[in-house]
């Protein structure tokens, strides 16, 4: 049987993505995504606009965004808990700088995935829009440098269960037909 270095193809599929920020239409974009999306403040905001916007699911929408900040508030407490460092690259230095010294899991992820959850359960713009930014943002963390696919891979596991777990909660008194169903009624 052949031995697998995760780790060494950890590191290898890490600097692949970080050599596609040497085109700087890329890199200008993941610096965006990275930028947008410190401390979950891009999910957020979305959040709170779409209750603001749809005012019959305000509370569904809250909730989810709820979800979203609590997902973002476990990825800290468990990156702290672990303390895995950031990555040092040979191809150069991160894009971005970033809040903490810890990378794992990636709260850029976490929250990311926790959105495409949440916000995908609210209807058919979130299930169209949340999840490719998400999946987007999720890849801009590679690309500048701060983020080993494996806490990548780990946040968006860990925010997309935190807010799965969440979603019947999230959608208690929305209308009927308002989200797809996991399973039974969330009315």
């Amino acid at each position: 049987m052949r031995y697998v270095d995760c780790a060494a193809a950890d590191r290898r599929l890490l600097a692949a993505m970080r050599d596609c920020g040497s085109q700087p239409r890329i890199a200008a974009a993941a610096r965006a995504l990275s930028h947008a999306g410190e401390h979950g403040a891009l999910w957020l905001a979305a959040g709170l606009a779409g209750a603001a916007a749809d005012r019959e699911r305000r509370g569904a929408w809250l909730r989810a965004t709820a979800l979203v900040g609590a997902a973002h508030l476990a990825s800290m407490g468990i990156k702290r808990a672990v303390r895995r460092p950031r990555p040092q690259l040979r191809s150069g230095d991160p894009l971005v700088r970033t809040a903490s010294r810890h990378s794992f899991p990636s709260s850029h992820a976490t929250s990311a995935a926790a959105a495409a959850v949440a916000f995908g359960a609210l209807g058919p713009a979130g299930r169209r829009l949340a999840p490719p930014l998400a999946a987007a943002m999720c890849v801009s963390r590679l690309v500048v440098g701060v983020h080993y696919p494996t806490d990548v891979a780990a946040g968006a596991v860990l925010g997309g269960l935190a807010a799965r777990l969440g979603v019947r909660w999230a959608l208690a008194g929305a209308p009927l037909g308002a989200a797809p169903s996991y399973g039974g009624r969330h009315g």
